[in-house]
């Protein structure tokens, strides 16, 4: 439930990034099948990650992906698992980006989509998780 509501939160602030025409023509609560079916796997993956992003292991990276910030932190027999995890949470990310895009009928909006998730993700992070700043550098929240 909160991981559904910290989506559409994203989605609403989003909204709210869009300035001038794009956020009047904007529908960024848009819900298409293929939105709809990222967003559940995202929902289901974060159970799995919450306590890699607790723990640090895990980040939220500036450009709106996760990473995979300090693999000591994970125990040896867990590394592939999260490395699987990270890389479907990614390719999924950068999947709802275009999604809600190309929903839009405006493709090109997708890196400014996605520059406006990076933000966002980071803004609703919990505290004790770390993101990367604007410069890169890890930083914990």
């Amino acid at each position: 439930m909160k991981t559904a509501m910290w989506l559409r939160m994203g989605l609403i602030a989003l909204a709210l990034e869009f300035s001038g025409q794009a956020l009047a023509q904007a529908n960024l609560e848009i819900n298409t099948p293929a939105i709809a079916g990222l967003q559940s796997g995202m929902q289901q993956r974060h159970l799995q990650l919450a306590g890699f992003y607790a723990s640090g292991a895990v980040g939220l990276t500036r450009d709106g992906s996760i990473a995979l910030r300090d693999a000591n932190a994970v125990p040896l027999p867990q590394r592939q698992q999260v490395n699987s995890l990270i890389a479907a949470e990614n390719q999924d990310r950068a999947a709802l980006y275009r999604e809600i895009a190309r929903a839009n009928g405006k493709p090109e909006w997708e890196s400014d989509i996605r520059a406006t998730f990076a933000q966002r993700w980071i803004q609703k992070a919990q505290p004790g998780w770390y993101y990367q700043n604007a410069g890169g550098v890890w930083t914990r929240k």
